[in-house]
């Protein structure tokens, strides 16, 4: 009686996505056995769900009231924050007048937690296209000769979530530029790119990480790159590490498999040797999908390269209160909507064109004085609107301040330059 009151509160706590991926886990070959060690279920619950059709649903007696009850949003909310014990949260809710005992309050943060891991097990067994995850690995015991100096070795490493294609790259370095740099050569790899990329608290992603993401601030040379293309970056969460397993993975794996017993005499022959090692793994079955990842790969669908970051001729410029920013000793307006944001400068022909997350925002003739204000009073309209009719702005009257617009097809070099079409 207990065990059949025990296998229906299994099943009861279970969710639909469990019982597709116990459906899909045995396709894979699993017993039922190794299933039920996965989801910590009896082996009978793995079977029935298994041969069901359709998602069972089972109904339970109401449970009896309990003193826990009225704290349990909040202990969920403290387990969202960190991985408090079970200790910790009975003082918390000691000091809250909560008289229940410590039995109880283990018992479901026991339950809690076991929740959580699972749905972060089950949330990063992504669907084709959706993730990618990033990380660095540094490889203490190496180093490479470059321009007649022996440097530290770094590998940037990337793996997509559904086909588990991996690439790698040796640097020597991390910094911004050269992870922009990484990816850029990655998708290009992957001929494509996901529409999210999971990291961890790495400086040149996050400057300042804070429990929840949306109050986290990243990179602005970052933000700006993944802006530019469109994917989401998406950060761990703290004391969460085991939702980025995958790239963790791979670099234990590239360690004991690439570089155990590896020559090479320059940085581009590393890097040669660890895309022929890429090609090999990508083509063999993998230990997980029981599939070929080079074989998955055209099923994430990609976002399609249409064009490139240029890292290497781009600027960026904070927006002031005064919608100026700052090149080689003069001021180029931007349109008032953009101030306080960082921008990506580029100069190109006598012209110095302004661009936010990939889109053109503004386009100046470049000054060759010093202290000039080079304006477009368009981009005031904003400012403007905002102020009463006896206010003036005199940034508009004053005779050093000169705006020459631009003809339409002076753009096309810009967007060649950026890669393609804004």
């Amino acid at each position: 009686m207990l065990h059949s009151k025990k296998l229906v509160e299994e099943c009861s706590g279970m969710k639909g996505q469990y019982w597709m991926s116990i459906r899909s886990d045995r396709k894979k070959g699993l017993s039922y056995t190794e299933i039920a060690r996965k989801y910590h279920i009896d082996p009978r619950t793995a079977k029935k769900y298994d041969e069901s059709e359709t998602k069972p649903v089972y109904e339970l007696s109401a449970p009896k009231p309990s003193k826990l009850d009225p704290y349990k949003s909040l202990i969920d909310a403290w387990l969202d924050e960190a991985p408090y014990s079970a200790v910790r949260i009975h003082e918390k809710l000691t000091e809250q007048g909560c008289a229940c005992k410590y039995t109880i309050v283990r018992e479901y943060v026991s339950s809690k937690k076991t929740q959580l891991a699972e749905k972060a097990t089950v949330r990063f067994e992504t669907m084709p296209g959706l993730q990618g995850q990033v990380d660095w690995g540094f490889f203490e015991n190496y180093r490479v000769l470059q321009n007649g100096e022996y440097k530290k070795l770094y590998c940037f490493l990337m793996i997509l979530g559904y086909s588990r294609t991996r690439y790698i790259e040796f640097v020597t370095d991390m910094t911004t530029n050269t992870l922009i740099r990484c990816h850029i050569n990655a998708f290009r790899y992957f001929g494509g790119y996901p529409e999210e990329i999971l990291y961890d608290n790495m400086k040149q992603v996050v400057v300042k990480r804070l429990l929840k993401q949306e109050d986290s601030e990243l990179n602005k040379q970052f933000e700006d790159f993944a802006g530019f293309y469109g994917y989401k970056p998406v950060l761990c969460r703290p004391y969460r590490g085991q939702t980025k397993g995958k790239v963790e993975r791979t670099v234990a794996y590239v360690r004991d498999n690439f570089m155990t017993g590896i020559k090479y005499d320059s940085l581009e022959d590393l890097n040669n040797q660890a895309i022929s090692w890429c090609n090999k793994v990508n083509n063999k079955v993998h230990g997980t999908t029981n599939e070929i990842p080079f074989e998955r790969l055209p099923k994430e669908n990609l976002q399609p390269l249409k064009r490139e970051y240029i890292i290497d001729k781009i600027n960026l410029r904070r927006v002031e209160k005064d919608c100026f920013i700052s090149y080689a000793g003069n001021k180029y307006s931007v349109p008032a909507e953009y101030i306080g944001m960082d921008v990506a400068v580029i100069v190109l022909d006598n012209m110095l064109a302004a661009y936010h997350q990939g889109k053109q925002i503004s386009l100046h003739r470049l000054s060759y004085n010093k202290n000039d204000m080079v304006v477009n009073k368009e981009h005031y309209k904003k400012l403007l609107y905002k102020q009463t009719f006896d206010t003036e702005n005199t940034l508009l009257y004053n005779g050093n301040l000169v705006d020459f617009p631009s003809p339409k097809h002076s753009l096309n070099q810009y967007d060649e330059l950026m890669g393609g079409e804004i």
